[in-house]
């Protein structure tokens, strides 16, 4: 596979520009009324928000969204060449003024109304690999840049060298002590930089490792394993790649990540059918849900076009949310197959239920 963009991802310019409207609203820190949407189907969501009558203080923030959602239909607001999914944040700020923010995508993401303490961001972050911390290491022998990217941000960098003579003049015993003792210094160097690369890198989901030579293999050597397990290697990285360039990189193996992790997901929901740790009816998901036995919720991202189970499903993410089971989106064109199977759910739980 190559660097190059996958169908299902978004352009650079439109995962750029996506982080900076999540940057800005991860400051917002009031309840919050988070709603997203196939474009075409405002008509739908506003009579969902009818038939989901909350709480009264937020009854006041929907008649806000619904106002925006019908301005929404004549003029969609969109960070992409066209709009796939809107979405729309409505919450009450610091001088008690409703402010509702909108964006649009050419991302398909799964229809969601949720009222939650904050924004409700986690679409995002698993269906447009945004909001990660990755590290990306670049290194030659004796070199090193380490960055930390919060999505798009750039949010710390280190970097280390040494001095490396690269000849010895002379042969004999002289030429192989030089040999010896420069390997050593390299080796010391990548010490160091792996003791960096661990210091920094508490919070990366990833860490993408490249470089000019074979230095990035040596040093691959030098990680521990914990370090080891998250690391990925990167093809033509270089010290002067341009940053749109390396924009692209890391969207790429943020999928090939992403993807890996729900994989491993549904292996272990197979693994757990035998203990009676899993359910996979939509009724008896939501009632675990209600009695907090659910640990993971496997939804389909494509779970809006089913209309059977359109607002059960919208139900059981509401239920997950107060109950801290974890939600994930699963975008695999494979593994959506099998959850349209399974009426797009499929839950792996912490206790057995009757």
């Amino acid at each position: 596979m190559t660097d190059g963009l996958e169908s299902s991802q978004i352009t650079p310019s439109e995962w750029l520009l996506l982080n900076q409207f999540l940057y800005e609203m991860k400051k917002v820190d009031s309840p919050c009324v988070s709603v997203y949407y196939p474009y075409g189907s405002g008509k739908q969501t506003i009579s969902m928000l009818h038939d989901n009558k909350r709480d009264e203080s937020f009854e006041e923030i929907e008649s806000k969204i619904e106002k925006k959602i019908l301005k929404l239909a004549d003029n969609p607001t969109t960070v992409g060449k066209f709009v796939r999914t809107l979405c729309v944040f409505g919450w009450r700020g610091p001088d008690d003024r409703i402010a509702v923010k909108a964006v649009g995508t050419a991302k398909k993401l799964p229809f969601i109304y949720v009222a939650t303490k904050k924004p409700y961001l986690k679409p995002f972050r698993d269906i447009l690999k945004t909001s990660y911390d990755v590290t990306l290491v670049t290194i030659d022998q004796k070199s090193a840049r380490i960055q930390i990217f919060r999505g798009s941000q750039l949010v710390q960098e280190s970097r280390l060298r040494i001095d490396l003579q690269g000849r010895h003049k002379k042969g004999g015993q002289s030429q192989g002590r030089f040999l010896r003792a420069r390997q050593t210094k390299i080796h010391v160097f990548f010490k160091k930089v792996a003791g960096k690369v661990y210091s920094m890198s508490s919070d990366s989901e990833l860490i993408l490792l490249g470089g000019p030579g074979p230095a990035k293999t040596v040093f691959y050597d030098e990680l521990n394993s914990e370090l080891a397990r998250r690391c990925q290697f990167v093809e033509e990285l270089s010290f002067s790649t341009p940053i749109d360039d390396i924009h692209k990189k890391i969207i790429h193996h943020l999928y090939r990540y992403r993807r890996k992790y729900v994989e491993e997901l549904v292996q272990k929901y197979d693994a757990m059918i035998k203990q009676g740790l899993t359910a996979r009816r939509n009724t008896v998901i939501y009632k675990a849900l209600q009695t907090g036995a659910v640990d993971t919720l496997l939804v389909s991202a494509n779970y809006h076009t089913n209309t059977a189970h359109f607002k059960g499903i919208v139900k059981m993410l509401d239920a997950a949310k107060s109950t801290l089971a974890k939600i994930e989106f699963v975008t695999s064109p494979r593994i959506v197959k099998r959850l349209d199977i399974d009426d797009s759910v499929l839950a792996i739980l912490r206790y057995r239920i009757k």
